[in-house]
């Protein structure tokens, strides 16, 4: 893999490319005064072994909740936030 190291300043003028050069097997090192501090490579070059697939495209919705995404809602839906903010919140 081949890497170029490029200054912050050059990354804001130019991301796309640069990430378009990440997706082609590179890897960019993005530097601040010369100090690495970031860099852009491809996702197949994760060294956790997982797959770079995203995790939410396996996901597997409840059948609870399948059923709800096709129902409308009814009514003006702030009364619906209101009462579950009301309700409070377990995150």
């Amino acid at each position: 893999m081949t890497t170029i190291e490029i200054p912050i300043r050059e990354l804001h003028a130019r991301t796309g490319h640069f990430v378009r050069k990440a997706s082609e097997n590179f890897r960019v090192v993005i530097t601040d005064n010369g100090k690495p501090i970031a860099q852009i490579q491809p996702l197949s070059t994760l060294s956790d072994g997982k797959s770079s697939r995203p995790k939410w495209k396996d996901r597997v919705l409840l059948p609870g909740y399948a059923a709800l995404m096709n129902k409308p809602v009814k009514g003006d839906s702030t009364k619906y936030i209101s009462e579950d903010r009301d309700r409070g919140s377990n995150w």
